[in-house]
């Protein structure tokens, strides 16, 4: 997914859902003092980030970012900030993102991360929700993931979203070696 006006305002903006013709009407959406909106490329510093520090998140170069953002070479995804203001006069600050991948009618969730200190505070939880509400416009089916076995608080969250384990690959993490566990959720 990409969106149409890539600024920072609170105004509505036009998403494309590439292949489905679909096009969603989108706004930033605030929860307690935080906004989920959708990203730009102008996001990829902070996503760089907040990724590095979180050793469990997928570890992207920033070309694999950027390619997120790139629809004319086949990128379908859709790339989601959490912000936060703490006072007026200060510039949103990064908080969380995902990125998300359209393989109509299914989603693959790629990576989700959330800053270490607001971990706890719902951020995963509405950046999911917001990954589930998107994906229903679009006429999704499936959400699909991964992720290390050793990640319990992932694991748990994902659980609470009605996520169902759907396998395992084998040794499919390095640095250490260890298996993925794959989740599957359908979308009512």
């Amino acid at each position: 997914m990409t969106c149409e006006d890539p600024t920072r305002s609170s105004s509505r903006s036009r998403v494309h859902v590439p292949k489905t013709g679909l096009a969603l009407d989108t706004q930033p959406q605030p929860f307690a003092g935080y906004t989920v909106r959708d990203a730009t490329s102008e996001d990829i510093p902070a996503m760089i980030r907040l990724e590095r520090q979180s050793p469990e998140a997928a570890h992207w170069s920033e070309p694999q970012y950027a390619a997120a953002f790139d629809e004319e070479r086949g990128s379908h995804r859709l790339v989601l900030v959490v912000e936060h203001v703490k006072h007026a006069d200060e510039k949103p600050q990064a908080m969380g993102f995902l990125v998300a991948n359209y393989i109509g009618p299914d989603w693959e969730l790629e990576n989700v991360v959330v800053a270490p200190e607001t971990r706890g505070k719902g951020i995963g939880t509405r950046l999911m929700r917001e990954l589930f509400e998107r994906a229903k416009q679009a006429n999704g089916v499936l959400v699909h993931l991964e992720v290390r076995e050793s990640n319990q608080a992932a694991r748990a969250l994902y659980e609470k979203l009605e996520f169902r384990e759907s396998g395992r690959r084998k040794s499919y993490y390095s640095n250490p070696l260890e298996d993925a566990v794959l989740y599957t959720r359908r979308l009512p």
